[in-house]
C-alpha cells in the first residue's frame, strides 16, 4: 500500500468517524438525556421556545422543553421534561417569559394552591402566550395615539386658552 492510497483510507476513516458522531449527537439530543416527567402546555404563540428552552419555577430551572408540536386547531404544544421530585400542582399556569429586555425566552411555572399534582403527561390548564418586542412597542404606540387624539386634549402642547 502506497502513501497516497493510504492517506486517502486515513480520510475515509476520518469522515465516517465524524458523520457517526454527528448522527449520534443529533439523534439523541433532548429526551434520552433528562431524566423526569413529561407535562404538555398549549401556546396560541410560542415564538422564541424551542428545544432545549429553560423552564424555570420562581426563577430556578427546573426543566427543558423537549418537544414542540402542533395540535387540531394549530396552537403550540409544548412538550416540557420536569425534574424528577418537582410538583406541579393541577392548576399552575405556563407562562413564556424573556430573561432582561431582550434575552432568551423560557417557560416560567406558576405553581397555583390545588392540592393534586399533575400526573406525567397531564396538560397545564392556563397558559400565557410569548409577547415580543415588536408587538410591545406597536401597543405603547396606539396608547399614546389614542390618548393624543382623545377629546378634551390638546395637540398643541401648550396651555389650552381659556374662554372670555
Amino acid at each position: 500500500m502506497n502513501s497516497r492510497d493510504r492517506e486517502t483510507l486515513i480520510g475515509a476513516c476520518v469522515v465516517l468517524v465524524g458523520a457517526l458522531v454527528l448522527a449520534f449527537s443529533y439523534g439523541s439530543a433532548g429526551r434520552a438525556a433528562l431524566p423526569g416527567y413529561d407535562l404538555l402546555a398549549h401556546f396560541n404563540k410560542a415564538d422564541g421556545i424551542g428545544l432545549g428552552s429553560d423552564v424555570r419555577l420562581s426563577g430556578v430551572s427546573v426543566g427543558k422543553v423537549v418537544g414542540q408540536a402542533l395540535d387540531d386547531h394549530f396552537r403550540a404544544v409544548i412538550t416540557i421534561r420536569m425534574a424528577p421530585g418537582v410538583p406541579v400542582p393541577t392548576d399552575s399556569a405556563a407562562l413564556i417569559q424573556t430573561d432582561g429586555l431582550l434575552g432568551a425566552k423560557f417557560i416560567a411555572l406558576q405553581p397555583g394552591g390545588d392540592e393534586a399534582d399533575l400526573k406525567p403527561g397531564d396538560a397545564l390548564r392556563y397558559s400565557q402566550d410569548s409577547m415580543n418586542l415588536q408587538d410591545l412597542l406597536e401597543l405603547i404606540i396606539a396608547q399614546a395615539e389614542a390618548k393624543r387624539s382623545a377629546p378634551g386634549t390638546s395637540n398643541t402642547g401648550g396651555a389650552a386658552a381659556k374662554p372670555q
